[in-house]
């Protein structure tokens, strides 16, 4: 893991809300001139710590869709059950996340479809090509509530973890 001081980690909150901020902007705001905050900014790049810039899309303003979770048991237990299902999924783009997870489930995946007839394409189609899908439990969301662009960097390099009430 890399060291990031107090400097770093205002690099990564500022991009994380304002991530066309311009380099000399982004230099005035953590108290650096433009030549080291650049190397910062490249250093943090090199090291994986910054993986992409992103533009966020209100895509309620372009076209119907839903918000699907779901959640995923696989069939099968062993390593190549995992490594298909895995495989298969990236094949969907509808599939916009998916996270394995222990517990009752096997996985959590996040898909966006114009509409619940769509989805179920999706899973009819996911059942019939054998991926190891055993059973799957639906949940549309009805509304976003909460969505922060906002990463708990000093809490987490804190090693405090008390809830704010």
């Amino acid at each position: 893991m890399i060291r990031l001081d107090d400097r770093d980690l205002k690099i990564l909150a500022i991009l994380r809300q304002e991530g066309r901020i311009s380099k000399a902007a982004l230099a005035e705001r953590v108290n650096l001139t433009a030549a080291p905050c650049w190397e910062r900014l490249k250093r943090l790049e090199k090291a994986g710590i910054i993986t992409g810039y992103h533009a966020e899309v209100a895509l309620r303003k372009i076209a119907p869709h839903i918000v699907v979770f779901m959640a995923a048991e696989l069939e099968g237990h062993r390593t190549e059950n995992f490594q298909t299902f895995e495989r298969a999924i990236e094949k969907y783009e509808e599939i916009v996340g998916c996270w394995a997870v222990g517990g009752g489930f096997d996985y959590i995946l996040q898909i966006i479809t114009r509409d619940i007839d769509s989805y179920q394409r999706l899973i009819d189609h996911l059942l019939d090509s054998k991926v190891g899908l055993a059973r799957y439990f639906t949940y549309v969301v009805t509304k976003p509530v909460k969505q922060s662009k906002h990463l708990p960097l000093s809490l987490l390099l804190s090693g405090e973890g008390d809830p704010k009430d």
